[in-house]
This record gives C-alpha cells, sequence and structure tokens, in this order.
C-alpha cells in the first residue's frame, strides 16, 4: 500500500460489496507512476496504478463493458493484462507485450475496451512485460448479473487476499542482472498479503493487515496470487474454508483446512466465522514441488480479528499448522479434488498434443554465463525455447507481416525419452525460435502438459490466455496414452485457466477453440516465462461476427 493510504481506508474499500451499483459501461483510469514505500526496514521506489499497491480493485458484473485508460507515467514502457478474462472478439485488449499490443511507452496513454462475458468470480489485473507485475496488479471482481445471483448463500461481506512478493531492490534491475549475467533472478525478500510481509518479518509488526469479522457470518475471500516465482498454501487457524470457484468459474463447494494456489490463479473461498472472539493468523507459505534451490520458508501473515470483547488468553493470534514445504501429495489432492459446479467438457477432440515442459541451456561465448558448463538456462515448451518478437504477433497476423513467426510448432516433441527419469546433458540444448500452432476455428483440443527432469524438475502453472479449459486428468510420472485416458474426468471437471502441471507428472486439458485471435500460453512462473518458457495459439477465424476485428485507433506502436 502506497504511503499516505491509512487502513482504514484500505478496509473500508474490503468491506463495500457494491451490489447496488451496476452499470453497463464501467470507467475507470489508471495512472501509472512511482512511489516510495518502506517495507522490511528499507524504503524503496516502486511502480504503482493510482499511488495503490496492491493497485485498485475493479467491481463489474457480467455483461458490463470496462473501459480502462491506462497513462504510463513510470520510467518504463508497459502494458496490462486482464488475466483470465476471455476477450471474445477484443484480443486487442489482451495485453500481452509483443503478443497482441506493443507497450504503452512512457509518457503514453491507451484505453483498454472489452465487454465481460459469460465470467462470474475473481480474476485480476496486472502487468504484463517485465517484472513489472510484482507491484502493478489488483483484483478483477466480477458480481453476477443483475436480477442474477451467486449460487451459494449471498455471504456477510467480501475481503480480496492478494498474495505476493516484495525485493529489497528495483525488480527491473534484478531481471536485468539474471539476463545481462544469463542466470537466475535473485529470490524475493519476503511474501505478502495485501503488499504487508506480517509480522514474522523484519520491521512488520506494526503493519501487519488485520480483517475485523463477526461472529457466526459467512465471509467470501478472494485469493489471488500475484507472486511471480511461487505457489502458496493458505490456511487460517482453526479456521474451515470452502472453496466455491476458481479463476471465475464456480466449483462444487469443497471444504479444506488448506488451499493450494498458484501465481495466476485465483479461488473463491467460503469463511465462516464460528470460533471464540479472538486473534487468528491467516498465513500464506511457499510450496515447492523441488527442494533444490534457495527460498523463504517463512509465513506471510495477516490477523483475522473477531470483533466484541476479546479474552485475555485468546488475545495472542493463533498460527495454523501448514503442510511441509515440499508436500505434493496434499498439493495433488486439493487439485484433484475441485470439480466444476456447470461443466460443458468437449467429449470428443480433434486436435491432440503432447507438450513438454522444462528447462535446457543454451551455450554461452566462452562459457561465460552463470548456468550449467557456464550456458545460460531457458524454459521451452516441445524443445522450442520462445522468443519475443519485434512486433506484436496479432499484428504481423492481421497484417499480414512476413518474418516475425513461423507456424511449425510441433504436436509433439522431436523425439521420446523417459521424460521425468535421468536424461542426458545432450537432451538440454533447446531450438530457439517464434513459433505459433494454428487451430481451425471450434475445432476441440486436448493437450498433454508433460514435465520434465531436464537439468531439474518442478511443478509449471501453465496459463492459456483468451480462453478457460477442462482439466481432465492428472497424474505423475510419464503420461501413458494407453492407460490413462480411461481416468480421465469428462464429467465435471474444474474449469481454469491457469493448471498446475504436478512435479514430476502431467496434465490432461481440454478446449474448444471457439475465440479467434493471437493467445499467448506461458508459465506464470515470471522467472521462467522472461527466460522463452512461452508458446502461441493461433486461433483462425470463423464466420460472420465469429472473426478477429480491426485493431482500435491508438494501438501502441513498436
Amino acid at each position: 500500500m502506497a504511503a499516505g493510504i491509512s487502513f482504514v481506508a484500505l478496509l473500508s474499500v474490503f468491506l463495500i460489496t457494491p451490489w447496488t451499483a451496476s452499470a453497463a459501461l464501467v470507467h475507470h483510469k489508471f495512472i501509472v507512476g512511482t512511489e516510495k514505500v518502506r517495507r522490511l526496514c528499507t524504503e524503496q521506489e516502486i511502480v504503482t496504478v493510482n499511488g495503490q499497491f496492491p493497485g485498485p480493485t475493479i467491481y463489474v458484473h457480467e455483461g458490463d463493458n470496462l473501459v480502462v485508460q491506462v497513462e504510463n507515467r513510470a520510467p518504463y514502457n508497459l502494458t496490462i493484462h486482464w488475466h483470465g478474462v476471455k476477450q471474445v472478439r477484443s484480443c486487442w485488449m489482451d495485453g500481452p507485450a509483443y503478443i497482441t499490443q506493443c507497450p504503452i511507452i512512457t509518457g503514453n496513454s491507451f484505453n483498454y475496451n472489452f465487454n465481460i462475458t459469460e465470467q462470474e468470480g475473481t480474476l485480476w489485473w496486472h502487468a504484463h512485460i517485465s517484472y513489472l507485475r510484482a507491484t502493478v496488479h489488483g483484483a478483477l471482481v466480477i458480481y453476477p448479473r443483475i436480477g442474477n445471483h451467486y449460487p451459494f448463500p449471498k455471504p456477510h461481506a467480501e475481503f480480496p487476499i492478494i498474495l505476493g512478493e516484495w525485493w529489497n531492490a528495483n525488480v527491473e534491475d534484478v531481471l536485468s542482472q539474471a539476463l545481462r549475467i544469463g542466470g537466475v533472478p535473485n529470490e524475493s525478500d519476503a511474501y505478502t498479503i495485501n503488499s504487508h510481509p506480517g509480522d514474522l518479518f523484519p520491521c512488520s509488526a506494526n503493519d501487519t493487515v488485520r480483517f475485523l469479522v463477526k461472529r457466526g457470518k459467512t465471509y467470501l475471500l478472494r485469493i489471488v496470487n500475484a507472486a511471480l516465482n511461487h505457489p502458496f498454501f493458505f490456511k487460517i487457524a482453526h479456521h474451515k474454508l470452502t472453496v466455491v470457484a476458481g479463476d471465475a468459474s464456480y466449483t462444487k463447494p469443497y471444504k479444506t483446512n488448506v488451499v493450494l494456489i498458484y501465481p495466476g490463479q485465483t479461488k473463491d473461498v467460503l469463511l465462516k466465522t464460528s470460533k471464540r472472539p479472538g486473534l487468528y493468523y491467516m498465513g500464506a507459505r511457499v510450496y515447492r514441488g523441488d527442494p533444490l534451490g534457495p527460498f523463504i520458508n517463512i509465513t506471510t501473515t495477516a490477523i483475522l480479528e473477531y470483533r466484541g470483547r476479546i479474552e485475555k488468553n485468546n488475545s495472542v493470534p493463533v498460527m495454523p499448522t501448514f503442510p511441509p514445504f515440499n508436500d505434493t501429495p496434499t498439493a495433488f489432492k486439493f487439485n484433484n479434488r475441485l470439480k466444476s459446479l456447470r461443466p460443458s467438457v468437449p467429449q470428443s477432440i480433434d486436435e491432440e498434443m503432447l507438450i513438454t515442459q522444462g528447462f535446457g541451456v543454451v551455450s554461452c561465448p566462452n562459457k561465460s554465463c552463470a548456468g550449467p558448463n557456464g550456458g545460460r538456462p531457458v524454459g521451452s515448451f516441445n524443445n522450442i525455447s520462445f522468443v519475443e518478437p519485434h512486433i506484436a504477433l496479432l499484428q504481423a497476423y492481421f497484417y499480414g507481416i512476413d518474418g516475425v513467426f513461423t507456424t511449425d510448432f510441433p504436436d509433439k516433441p522431436p523425439l521420446e525419452f523417459n521424460y521425468t527419469g535421468p536424461n542426458l546433458p545432450s537432451l538440454w540444448e533447446p531450438e530457439l525460435g517464434t513459433k505459433v500452432k494454428v487451430l481451425k476455428y471450434n475445432s476441440s483440443l486436448q493437450i498433454v502438459f508433460q514435465a520434465t527432469s531436464l537439468i531439474t524438475t518442478d511443478s509449471h502453472p501453465i496459463h492459456i490466455h483468451g480462453y478457460d479449459f477442462h482439466v481432465v486428468g492428472q497424474g505423475f510420472g510419464n503420461y501413458d496414452p494407453q492407460t490413462d485416458p480411461a481416468n480421465f474426468n469428462l464429467a465435471d471437471p474444474q474449469i481454469i485457466n491457469t493448471v498446475a502441471v504436478p512435479t514430476a507428472g502431467w496434465a490432461a486439458i481440454r478446449f474448444r477453440a471457439d475465440n479467434p485471435g493471437v493467445w499467448f500460453v506461458h508459465c506464470h512462473f515470471e522467472s521462467h516465462s522472461a527466460n522463452g518458457f512461452n508458446m502461441v495459439f493461433l486461433v483462425e477465424d470463423g464466420a460472420g461476427q465469429l472473426e478477429i476485428l480491426p485493431p482500435p485507433p491508438h494501438l501502441p506502436k513498436c
């Protein structure tokens, strides 16, 4: 939160639920600039929106049209991505830099204008270039259309809860240094809830976020993982939670004492305040499927405070017990238990892809880089490490500009091997290229994302722009196309836009390519995406109204 914004003002924003305020056209203005913020005993200049950290929460109803004027007064070029918004017939508004638009340069502005179509729940917005999303982000709350209701009783109140990271450094410098030396960016110095680390971190006890609740009520927690590089286990001491939505798609109610949430994902959960009046820690702790590499094994905390008289022996916050940081069985169980409330999974498929994901190494002159064997670590899909183009791919496609990309992204890896077992260094070096996969309009697609153990293994959150998709199956080890489909859930699989591929495992998704455009597919660990862990779907035009429209006026130019 920027200096000068009081906690009382922030809390009042969280408690306001604008059920009575709705309009067909919703306007916002984002002024992107810099603010000095103090965390962990140090003052750091960060990029913010409207002087707020996190940025402003946007409230709309399903069916509304949202117009956001973004004025860039920051010293960096940037774009804004509306994470999870399908952008039906508005792919120019999606926001990833050099995919659907060129960046908004310093001193310029751009109007994002799009409709919220058939989506309800919590999404979010964030900068989609470099490391700026570390501080440039906020929640996007989509209420049911006026006259419609939640598929659960209306809660007493709601709280956006945004999980993030904090660096005692300029985040652009952190990434630039890593790219310069060919290494991995430095880890963050703290994790945060609504931008505050909580009282387990240095110099943070006096500004730990508090959420005031009444006993005997039900609250809706809208949880967003805006962290650049870490999934979290989320818990509240002595309280159960009921998951009712993920990525703005309703789920069958799932009661749990721990929520797993990956970067890019959102989870809507109901909290019943049934305990004795007191103080209870709300916390988030890192989940790491791969124990290799450094990270901060400290819990970020906020405090759930019951209103009213609190007895002395209940006046010290109670800490929840978390799973071990590498508890992959608990992570897998949570993901596997979520089921869609309104499933519509394609029962047959037109195209099938097996996409391996993992890290490789490209050579550096005189072995001068900081990666294995003096090389530079890069991410890849099917052994292709994505190279960012010099103009936006959507622009190149719409205007037929040659030489920007090729349409030969492969449907499977170039060779079969033991994906999750020991591998030889000869498999490490991927091909560099800007390749897209072309999909025919309205075709149904099945993708199996297969983790690999090249160099290291980890659980990766894969986000597909422009689409929700059904997670029909997941498992550990190598995907077996002969036996694993027999266990697919084609009845009520969860519907999300960011899937967590299990550590040393696989995840199978299905969706129908009914939204023409150029759509980014990437790992939502920002350090991985910045190093080529990306690909692109080009969905061809349909007929009549199902076509890519011309670009809006004043689209930023490269």
